[in-house]
This record gives structure tokens, C-alpha cells and sequence, in this order.
């Protein structure tokens, strides 16, 4: 592999998504991921009903790029294994329980001796020493205490969760910048990664609002902002279209284009400060008028004024539209049996083209590896 992290040896321990994504971001960098897996294998190899030749779909989109070896990390030889791949990494990122880490020796203070200057990152749910450390953390879990439910949906709907594993995804990168920032210090050491301190510190300025003003955050309905009116999306004639208006010369384009000119002048909708004030008036109005026409035509018309404004698409139609292709977001890699199609990694460097090979099949280089 080549890229900015070439020649670098990192060991993965981890199953399903935070752990592997981590180790993803990693792999297309250029870091030789060695994914350490228990003779059963990640579970995750296991999780969708698709299959492409040998390859688990949901494995397959987090684990290219990696070499898979496994080993009993429980017995006295697996822990020799450990230790001599130890011996060749610059760090080890774990995703297990911390009673787990603990008991297999996957802290720096357990391999300090083995390799002083490994990195040692223990992506948790709850961090290696809290009341809740020993918890179960699953990302639908994370979401729910850390008021992340509470705050997505429609209001006069349940508690929602995100779309997405958007716990699990955050965490990962997290990781990643954490074992990232002590190689660049040069250093071994610990890094210690919760994924409830990752939710809660996304949450970043509503958090303010509720910690500095004692605000409590609620749920506006068709997804509004709290704070910035109109950002939300709106029924067309044919489906929904997202606007966002975050400063007043927005607004002028934006009424210019609707037919509506007279709010630019209009006291309760002139400024982002009156829009806010009157949301109950303002957005209302703007919906009756998005109604009339299509959402192309919308797009037609306020996308070259520079206005802020998006269809809500599928992910069909995102993965096949004209910017993924331009930035070759979505790449095939053969494998036996057929073509592999994945997202490719979103991090772009100047004069280093990204390589994709295929995820690793169960144990495919303990002979490389460890002879």
C-alpha cells in the first residue's frame, strides 16, 4: 500500500463497525491493518443476508484494505502471537469491554514492556473506568442516554434514532484521530475513547445553550433548526425540498426568486432575528408558496441564485448521482466470485491515489504474519 501512512503496522481487535471503521480510515491510508480475529471471526462477517463471491456485504465495507490473522488471544501461545506483532506495530486499537481488555493484556501498561512505543487505543462504550464501563453499549443505546433520541423526529413522534450508525461512525473517527495525535508525538502511551463522551461532545452547542443558558433543546417539526428560520425542509408539489437561509442576503435572493419581494422589506421577515421571532408566521407562508411548483423546478430556480437549497434524495439516487461519480466516491474491487462495489474513503491528498484491495478472508495471513 502507499499513502501518508504507508510503512506504518497498526493491529485491530475489535468487531462490527466502530473498531473496523477506524481500522478502514486507516487501511486506505496506507497503514498495514493487521485485524486480529477469534477463530470464529468477527461477527460481522455474519451480520448481512448479501454476499459477494466469499466476501459478507457488511464485513466487506469496513474491512478492505486489511490483513486478517486469527488467534486465540486467551492462551498462553496466542498471547507469544500477540506480542511479537506487537513487537512490528506502531499501535494497537481495541474495541472490546474494558474487563475484556484488561483480561487479554490489551493496555499499554500490559505491553508497555513488549514495545514501549506502541499506541494503545480502547474504544469503548463508556470508557475504561466509569460507573458504567462494564455496560453493554450498542450505538441505538448511546443514542438514547445521550439525549440524541430525545432530539431527533418530528415532535409529535417518538423519541427517533438517526438514519445511520452515527455513534459507531463518530467513535471510529475519534479513534483514529486519538492513535493518530500520539504517533505524531512519537510517543507510546494510552489513549482511552468513550463513545458517550463522543455523542455528548457533538452535541457541542446545544450543550452550551442548556449548560450556559439553561435552555432546554426541543424538536421542531419538518427538522428545523432551532435557531435559523428557514432551515428545514418543505413540501413541493412531488416530494420535499431542503432550504437553508443562514444570512439576510440569502433571504433577499431567495424572496426575489419566489415571487415574494415584498418580504424583504417586511418587518417579521427581513432579518434572521424577525424570522426567528415569528417562525409561527414565517414558515407557514414560504411552505404555502414551495408548494406550488416541483422540486426541480425549485432547484432550477434558487440553486443559481446561490441559494441553499437540496432535494431530499434516496440513497440510491445519492450514489449514482453526477458528484459521487465526479469524486469517485464509489469504487469496484474484484474478488473472486464477482465485483465488490464500496464506498470509498472520503479523505482526498494531493498526488496519492487511494487502493482498494479486498477485505480478508478468516485468517488469510497468519502465514505471512507469523510464519
Amino acid at each position: 500500500m502507499s499513502g501518508p501512512l504507508a510503512g506504518i503496522r497498526i493491529l485491530e481487535i475489535g468487531h462490527m463497525l466502530a473498531g473496523p471503521y477506524s481500522g478502514l480510515l486507516l487501511a486506505d491510508l496506507g497503514a498495514d491493518v493487521v485485524k486480529i480475529e477469534p477463530a470464529t471471526g468477527d461477527i460481522a462477517r455474519r451480520v448481512s443476508p448479501h454476499s459477494i463471491g466469499p466476501h459478507n456485504a457488511y464485513f466487506a465495507s469496513l474491512n478492505r484494505n486489511k490483513r486478517s490473522v486469527v488467534i486465540d488471544l486467551a492462551s498462553p501461545a496466542g498471547q507469544a502471537e500477540l506480542h511479537a506483532l506487537c513487537r512490528t506495530a506502531r499501535a494497537l486499537l481495541v474495541n472490546l469491554r474494558p474487563s475484556a481488555i484488561r483480561k487479554l493484556g490489551l493496555t499499554y501498561a500490559a505491553l508497555r514492556d513488549v514495545n514501549p512505543a506502541l499506541v494503545c487505543v480502547a474504544l469503548t462504550g463508556y470508557g475504561l473506568d466509569s460507573p458504567y464501563a462494564e455496560r453493554p453499549a450498542y450505538d441505538y443505546v448511546i443514542q438514547a442516554m445521550t439525549g440524541i433520541m430525545e432530539l431527533t423526529g418530528d415532535p409529535a413522534a417518538p423519541p427517533t434514532k438517526t438514519g445511520y450508525s452515527a455513534v459507531d461512525n463518530s467513535a471510529g473517527i475519534m479513534a483514529a484521530v486519538g492513535l493518530l495525535a500520539k504517533i505524531v508525538e512519537g510517543r507510546g502511551g494510552q489513549v482511552d475513547v468513550a463513545m458517550y463522551d463522543v455523542m455528548l461532545s457533538q452535541l457541542n452547542y446545544l450543550a452550551s445553550a442548556a449548560l450556559n443558558a439553561g435552555e432546554t433543546p426541543r424538536r421542531f417539526s419538518h427538522s428545523a433548526h432551532p435557531y435559523i428560520v428557514p432551515a428545514q425542509i418543505f413540501p413541493t408539489r412531488d416530494g420535499w425540498l431542503s432550504l437553508f437561509v443562514t444570512h439576510d442576503e440569502f433571504w433577499r435572493r431567495f424572496c426575489t426568486e419566489v415571487g415574494r419581494p415584498g418580504w424583504i422589506d417586511d418587518t417579521a421577515f427581513a432579518t434572521m432575528a424577525a424570522r426567528g421571532q415569528h417562525r409561527d408566521s414565517v414558515v407557514p407562508a414560504i411552505a404555502a408558496v414551495l408548494a406550488e411548483r416541483t422540486t426541480a423546478e425549485w432547484l432550477a430556480r434558487l440553486a443559481p441564485a446561490g441559494v441553499v437549497v437540496a432535494a431530499v434524495e434516496t440513497l440510491e439516487t445519492a450514489l449514482a448521482s453526477e458528484q459521487t461519480q465526479a469524486r469517485d466516491m464509489v469504487v469496484d474491487i474484484p474478488v473472486g466470485g464477482g465485483v465488490l462495489r464500496t464506498v470509498g474513503n472520503p479523505i482526498r491528498i494531493q498526488g496519492d491515489t487511494p487502493q482498494y484491495r479486498p477485505p480478508p478472508l478468516l485468517g488469510e495471513h497468519r502465514a505471512a504474519l507469523l510464519g
